[in-house]
């Protein structure tokens, strides 16, 4: 069986049902021949472009698994670059299809915004990164330093709430984008840098001499972060919610972008068949074919493929896997079943 033309076969048949019979953004998407995907401005590893110019890494994969599923090709996405500010109104106003950045899930993002997150594809809490030359180690120490901190996140809350129940004070000095927060950093115009310690950790890489640079040990927030969609269109939500489930069910399979296409032909394991198409048709459910699965773990990767590549082991930022581990290793990465 020739798995990359059934797949291709499959992509363009899902293409004339779905835009005849499926309404919102899926038809929408289809139309228009890509994926419309907000992502920051660029954080190390998370965020970049490449030596090509074409953006790359663990927020961008999740854009690029969307457009397998959908296209059967992960070049078939438009990305627009987003501020703490412009993120939101990019989102809403319909300018991008979803959002694949370092947002996190709260409250009234989700109620008041109208907004939808559709998994969780990184744990992470907020951390402050100070020159080893300041001799601090410990954010309570912290009093009267000035900060820099990105407008229009939860960053901004989070080190007023931690400053206030502590009884200490900081000069804030806003910033855009984390190579503004970085340019600054590194001048001197702050004490402090403060942001989501996944990206000090990634920041201070991309420094001139790490190692004179410490990230303190204190998390002062939960920022769980993933994939979001504007409200009102739950079949879209499905399908990139459905996505990232795959690539993490992979991961706890055991599928991979280098076996995917012997596991897809069946296995003994139903979940595994389900997840590739070879028993039932899932696909149909969500308005695609019943390799879009395949695809997504073929042309981008497992969710562990994709976290070590970009930002873990394999990576110059090294960041471990931590509470980001499968739950079957003890941390909190897990996937509802596809059955």
């Amino acid at each position: 069986m020739n798995l990359f033309k059934y797949a291709a076969t499959a992509a363009a048949a899902s293409l004339l049902i779905g835009g005849s019979v499926q309404a919102g953004t899926l038809a929408d998407v289809q139309a228009a021949g890509e994926l419309k995907c907000g992502i920051s401005t660029g954080v190390p590893g998370f965020a970049f472009t490449d030596d090509s110019g074409a953006w790359q890494g663990f927020d961008p994969a999740v854009c690029q698994a969307v457009a397998a599923a959908i296209f059967g090709d992960t070049s078939k996405v438009k990305y627009t670059t987003t501020t703490g500010k412009t993120r939101f109104t990019a989102l809403a106003s319909g300018e991008v299809d979803m959002l694949a950045r370092n947002t996190t899930w709260t409250f009234s993002r989700d109620v008041d915004l109208k907004f939808t997150f559709t998994g969780i594809n990184y744990y992470d809490g907020q951390g402050f990164m100070v020159p080893a030359e300041l001799g601090v180690a410990s954010a309570k120490e912290l009093d009267g330093a000035s900060i820099c901190v990105q407008t229009g996140t939860t960053t901004e809350l989070n080190i007023a709430d931690f400053f206030r129940t502590n009884g200490i004070s900081y000069e804030a000095v806003p910033i855009e984008t984390n190579a503004e927060g970085q340019a600054n950093y590194e001048a001197g115009r702050c004490d402090v840098y403060t942001t989501d310690a996944s990206g000090l950790y990634a920041t201070r890489t991309a420094l001139e001499d790490p190692s004179a640079h410490v990230v303190l040990p204190e998390i002062i927030s939960k920022e769980p972060l993933g994939p979001l969609v504007r409200h009102g269109d739950s079949e879209w939500g499905d399908i990139v919610r459905w996505t990232l489930n795959a690539m993490i069910t992979a991961e706890e399979l055991g599928v991979t972008s280098a076996n995917v296409d012997s596991l897809a032909t069946g296995t003994e394991n139903p979940e595994i068949n389900r997840l590739l198409g070879s028993e039932g048709d899932l696909g149909a459910m969500i308005g695609l074919d019943k390799a879009w699965a395949w695809r997504a773990i073929k042309m981008v990767g497992n969710y562990g493929e994709v976290f070590d590549k970009f930002i873990g082991a394999g990576s110059d930022i090294g960041i471990t896997r931590g509470v980001n581990a499968q739950w079957t290793d003890g941390g909190l990465i897990y996937s509802p079943p596809f059955r």
